[in-house]
């Protein structure tokens, strides 16, 4: 899949960015791991804590303290303010809670909060992963490479 969303962004001439919390990276890793990513990844963000998501992607104190850092608000501040930092034309955002303790009753251990910005606004996608730590990253990763191949086709194809 990594493969098809560089394509595509070579394509249509489009940069993307990444800010991550529960992934810690492994979204721009996956990325990174194809040939060419480094004409359109200019800057990737690993923002696990809430002091980083309002410093470095202007996520508001408010939101964080109204919704929790893992929330569809929360998601989509981090994509907004991702792509804005970046100067990018997407960015694709995870946040959630990979476990194995974090979780509660309503927030529940694999819940995760994707998000893909672009031109247009902003899709956020909620998704419950089962599994141990390592799973839930990396379902969260297919889900968010997921996202963006869509936004890309429905956006800019």
């Amino acid at each position: 899949m990594e493969h098809k969303i560089v394509t595509l962004l070579a394509r249509h001439n489009l940069t993307i960015t990444t800010a991550e919390s529960c992934t810690g990276g492994l979204i721009a890793a996956t990325l990174v791991n194809v040939p060419g990513i480094s004409s359109h990844l200019g800057a990737g963000y690993i923002t696990y804590s809430n002091e980083a998501k309002e410093t470095l992607l202007g996520v508001s104190r408010k939101t964080l303290e109204q919704y929790g850092a893992v929330s569809r608000q929360t998601a989509e501040e981090m994509a907004r303010g991702a792509r804005r930092a970046a100067g990018a034309d997407l960015s694709v955002v995870s946040t959630g809670i990979a476990g194995p303790d974090g979780g509660t009753k309503e927030k529940p251990v694999g819940l995760v909060y994707l998000a893909c910005a672009y031109k247009n606004g902003v899709n956020v996608e909620r998704r419950l992963f089962d599994g141990d730590r390592q799973a839930v990253r990396s379902a969260s990763v297919e889900a968010a490479l997921a996202l963006v191949l869509r936004v890309i086709q429905q956006e800019y194809e």
